[in-house]
């Protein structure tokens, strides 16, 4: 069974930093995109950030750029977040993902959701 685990929200104030992390199971991800999601209340499901397996294919949105860090381990089939000079808009639930490209990421054809990790962005 495939699972994606995230872990690391939590509460922070404005400015502050957070690591998020998303551990993968249940099959190998070879080749795969791993991404991540943000969902704020009252908002739909945006894209975030993803990274190819060998890590030389990265994407941001323009909200993120400059502050946020996308990584991942391949040896530990885990995917993490940087987060630094986060916002008050930065509040959501952050939720991992899987996908064949980055085109199908960005665009939600997602293999493969975690189930989310609360990061509140207190001002």
């Amino acid at each position: 069974q495939v699972q994606l685990v995230e872990s690391g929200g939590g509460v922070v104030q404005a400015g502050g930093s957070l690591r998020l992390s998303c551990a993968a199971s249940g099959r190998t991800f070879k080749n795969d995109f791993m991404g991540w999601f943000r969902q704020a209340p009252g908002k739909e499901r945006e894209f975030v950030a993803a990274i190819s397996w060998s890590g030389g294919g990265i994407a941001y949105a323009d909200s993120v750029k400059g502050r946020f860090t996308i990584s991942r381990d391949n040896a530990k089939n885990t995917v993490y977040l940087q987060m630094n000079s986060l916002e008050a808009e930065d509040t959501a639930v952050y939720y991992c993902a899987t996908a064949p490209s980055g085109y199908d990421l960005k665009s939600t054809r997602v293999d493969y959701w975690g189930k989310g990790t609360l990061v509140t962005v207190s001002s």
